[in-house]
């Protein structure tokens, strides 16, 4: 059996794919699955500090971390490496990355850096074209989309879908990065226009400051649909915020 293949993007900066990439890899290892989490380009993290591999072996365990290149600067992929005068990352080095992994694993997640558009090398090419690489290679590729819960959401997640579906990507669902603890009109409303927007379901989603619970293992389970190994009911969480 072949192993499941995530691509984790987001709808921007800061929504929360870290932490979403740990919940997903956490609840895959408590079902007893291999996991491993690439990260093809770290920005903004200088060498010998703690990158995201950190958080995400602090949050969800004992998973393999691979990182391919790391820029100092937090900026795109594409300008960091320039301005530090590193190698660019090429698609075809992911999908090399991303088949090692699969030979050897269950669930390989693949972290994107920002949105899916945002650029690795000086030739335009994006975590897409990295997705496209390794679909290439014969390998089962997902998409998921982290989005933030508020208003302005709902363009960046339809043009996140149109970028997938012009480029022959499958985006297998949203996921909530970070749902707020008073949740305003915009983002009760969003939870049925999200699905609608991106043309696919909403899997789950993470309360804001998920990164800091206790148990984040039993957080995750709770807050990710059965597509991602979950208990979160799509349903029951639209009906009980629409009384808030």
């Amino acid at each position: 059996m072949s192993a499941r293949i995530l691509f984790v993007t987001g709808t921007n900066t800061d929504v929360g794919k870290t932490v979403a990439t740990a919940a997903v890899a956490s609840v895959a290892l408590r079902a007893g699955q291999r996991v491993a989490v690439l990260k093809p380009g770290q920005t903004g993290v200088a060498p010998g500090e703690p990158g995201d591999a950190a958080e995400v072996r602090r949050l969800a365990g004992d998973v393999t971390f691979l990182e391919l290149a790391r820029y100092p600067e937090p900026l795109a992929p594409d300008t960091a490496a320039r301005r530090s005068g590193l190698p660019f990352l090429s698609p075809a080095s992911v999908a090399s990355a991303v088949a090692d992994l699969s030979d050897t694993h269950d669930l390989v997640l693949v972290e994107g850096a920002g949105g899916l558009l945002v650029r690795y090398d000086d030739e335009g090419r994006t975590l897409a074209d990295h997705a496209r690489a390794t679909a290439s290679l014969g390998l089962p590729v997902e998409i998921l989309l982290v989005a933030s819960a508020g208003l302005g959401t709902l363009n960046i997640v339809s043009l996140t879908a149109e970028a997938l579906e012009a480029r022959g990507l499958p985006l297998t669902g949203v996921l909530v990065g970070s749902w707020p603890t008073e949740p305003g009109l915009a983002e009760r409303c969003n939870l049925a226009d999200l699905p609608r927007s991106a043309g696919a379901p909403l899997l789950g989603a993470l309360p804001e400051r998920a990164g800091s619970a206790s148990d984040f293992g039993a957080l995750a389970l709770a807050s990710l649909g059965p597509e991602l190994g979950g208990h979160w009911n799509a349903e029951h969480f639209a009906k009980l915020h629409s009384k808030v």
